[in-house]
């Protein structure tokens, strides 16, 4: 590497020269060298290596995508490529029984060193740390020691696994969205933190290996397309014919929280299945009260003296009763605390009960109570009234008592509904597209797991020593995997359709969800619920050309600078182009308009047939008060597979709300082709 006015920087400041499928570098530079190599003729975008972060038995069955699909032999042939932590290569969701050799387009490689070896099922591994600063407890290999990659990897992909469970938890047959699908694996995620510079390394790889899909649940609260690792990426892989998916974000339920956005990959939102899990706490006055944990440990019903965190503060350690309340490491003193229950009023990890020598812990807060966490011991988080109650039950005798039960499972009735962890939007760049795409299960999802990582939150082996090989946990980064694996299934019987025509068929037929129910309606669960096995015969897809990405941003009013930070190429903006609206054809509408005033606009979009041969769709609108929607021509006759016919719709009236929501179906009597319409004021 030779550039004039940096002959400083050796072979030594070069992390990473990515030219498989892109081209650029990663370099270790100062600020002014950064400022100095983004002026340089030829160099369209400099961005510094910042760190992302990591953002299942029954969700399969609860989606009705039963576990003999209709598939073709081409299934086998489907690759998943993860980005994430890496993986468990001896589980059995990963055995390569009945898997013959990788499809003859493989191009990837196993860089396992000598502790990690693929097979047919995980047919290529590599690993990335571009800063070579590994925590004692990373493995310098794809193995996965976090959990997270393996749990992602065989909610997408997992073989069909009999009796799996956390420890009686969860108990059921575990499988991926499409067991015949191979995995290929890139690390690039250590102790959760995730750099830009690998990110962008493992896309590379991915694209010229040869994988179908992508599925990355790793995201930051970037707020542009043009320094973001998982945006150029995606791009890139979306040009080579690859689908990526995304995680929308854990940072729910406010508005405008989204990490993952960009109109060429799909965004995710979290979705509950009909299953909770739940642990009660029994007090010696025989009251019983009922909180949410993952609790694998039996007390056997015995009562142990309970006290409240604030109450036993270490007081030798500068502690009060002020921050022993709160029960944080080192805040309790265990000469007060050892051999007790302690009450404490937040939910930690439990890592500070523990140490104080703590036989159990019950947590109060606000924090709803979908998604459930395992603790280093037995433990349950209540609501502050339940927690209130116990507290006055301590303070009402002189020997209080109290036991914590082993967790159990119940149907959840109001199921799905959107985790209110889950990032809403709006899109924060392109206000015209909506996002997050559409939800699938991320809550209390149980799949695989990495048997040397606690399967509670604490990072330190010695403090939690269950060594499981399946785990339960939530998130979008569980939700993304849900929805890679219904795409990896569409490919196998459409090998020939592009990113935008698998996203349309998914979103089209996603099961629509209620606006009243979910707070942000169409900004919490974009199209609706996925829908695995209606999105393989979508009737109508909504297609996009990759250059119509381009001239979409051009329209934007983005400079050619900034466009060729994404496209890595000389992809320019044609004069005139700015601020001329392109409309993409996405297959959802969303239409941002100042506050109080009255709305107005057309969007055309094209579909194309995939159903039967002869066929019409008659446009179904719900339209909501105040305004008018009217789709133009409202019938549309199809008399061969392929054909492309187009229509407006046009938007007119006043917002009576900050969000209304309505839909467009195209109906042809078997088939409904649905499309949200979300009209919001700008915020």
């Amino acid at each position: 590497m030779h550039m004039p006015g940096f002959s400083h920087i050796g072979p030594e400041s070069l992390l990473y020269s990515y030219k498989r499928s892109f081209h650029g570098f990663a370099v270790e530079l100062t600020e002014q060298e950064a400022q100095t190599m983004a002026g340089m003729d030829g160099v369209v975008s400099v961005f510094p290596n910042e760190k992302k972060e990591l953002h299942t038995t029954r969700s399969w069955d609860f989606l009705g995508f039963p576990k003999q699909v209709e598939t073709t032999t081409i299934g086998s042939n489907v690759i998943i490529g993860v980005l994430d932590s890496g993986i468990w290569p001896e589980s059995d969701s990963f055995n390569d029984k009945g898997f013959g050799p990788p499809p003859s387009k493989w191009k990837g490689t196993c860089k396992g060193l000598t502790n990690f070896t693929c097979n047919n099922k995980i047919i290529g591994a590599r690993y990335y740390r571009s800063d070579g600063e590994y925590d004692k407890a990373d493995i310098k290999s794809p193995r996965d020691s976090d959990g997270h990659g393996t749990h992602v990897s065989s909610t997408a992909a997992g073989n069909i696994v009999s009796m799996a469970s956390v420890q009686g938890l969860g108990l059921g047959t575990a499988r991926g969205g499409f067991p015949s699908a191979r995995i290929a694996v890139y690390k690039v995620c250590w102790l959760f933190v995730c750099n830009d510079a690998d990110i962008l390394a493992a896309f590379d790889d991915a694209i010229a290996d040869g994988v179908d899909i992508i599925s990355i649940s790793i995201g930051f609260s970037n707020k542009n397309y043009f320094t973001d690792s998982i945006a150029i990426g995606a791009f890139h892989a979306m040009r080579n014919g690859i689908l990526t998916s995304s995680s929308a974000g854990n940072r729910g339920p406010d508005l405008a929280t989204l990490s993952n956005f960009a109109p060429w990959f799909l965004s995710v939102a979290a979705s509950t299945i009909d299953r909770k899990f739940f642990t009660e706490v029994q007090l010696g006055n025989n009251k019983t009260y009922e909180g949410i944990s993952i609790n694998t440990f039996d007390l056997k019903n015995e009562k142990y003296p309970i006290i409240y965190g604030g109450d036993a503060p270490n007081t030798t350690a500068g502690a009060d009763g002020l921050n022993s309340r709160y029960c944080f490491e080192y805040t309790l003193d265990p000469n007060l605390v050892k051999g007790k229950i302690v009450l404490c009023d937040f939910e930690n990890d439990g890592v500070g009960q523990l140490l104080a020598g703590a036989v159990g812990t019950v947590m109060q807060g606000r924090r709803p109570n979908d998604g459930v966490f395992s603790f280093p011991l037995p433990a349950s988080y209540l609501s502050l009234e339940d927690g209130s109650n116990i507290y006055s039950y301590i303070n009402s005798t002189r020997s209080p008592t109290a036991t914590i039960l082993k967790s159990n499972e119940r149907r959840d009735k109001f199921a799905p509904y959107i985790a209110s962890f889950s990032s809403r939007g709006p899109n924060p760049t392109s206000h015209n597209i909506l996002k997050p795409d559409l939800a699938a299960p991320g809550v209390d999802i149980l799949a695989a797991w990495s048997p040397i990582s606690p399967i509670s939150q604490v990072s330190d082996v010695e403090l939690d020593k269950r060594a499981l090989s399946y785990n339960i946990i939530s998130g979008t980064s569980m939700s993304c995997p849900h929805v890679s694996g219904a795409a990896a299934y569409i490919k196998s019987l459409h090998p020939t359709w592009s990113p935008a025509a698998i996203r349309s068929a998914l979103m089209t037929t996603a099961v629509p969800m209620s606006a009243e129910k979910n707070p942000g309606a169409e900004f919490a669960y974009g199209a609706g619920n996925l829908n695995p096995l209606n999105a393989s015969n979508p009737g109508l897809i909504y297609d996009i050309d990759p250059l119509d990405y381009i001239k979409y941003l051009c329209g934007q009013g983005f400079s050619t600078k900034l466009l060729q930070a994404i496209t890595g190429d000389k992809s320019s903006c044609p004069e005139g182009s700015d601020g001329a609206v392109f409309d993409l054809n996405y297959p959802s509408f969303a239409l941002s308009t100042p506050p109080s005033n009255s709305v107005s606009h057309v969007f055309n979009r094209t579909v194309t047939n995939v159903g039967l041969p002869t066929c019409t769709y008659k446009a179904i609108v719900t339209t909501p008060p105040g305004l008018s929607i009217k789709v133009k021509p409202s019938v549309l006759s199809f008399t061969s597979l392929g054909q492309k016919l187009s229509f407006s719709v046009t938007i007119e009236g006043t917002l009576e709300k900050q969000i209304v929501s309505a839909s467009l179906i195209w109906d042809d009597g078997t088939l409904q082709v649905r499309s949200p319409i979300v009209v919001y004021g700008a915020f």
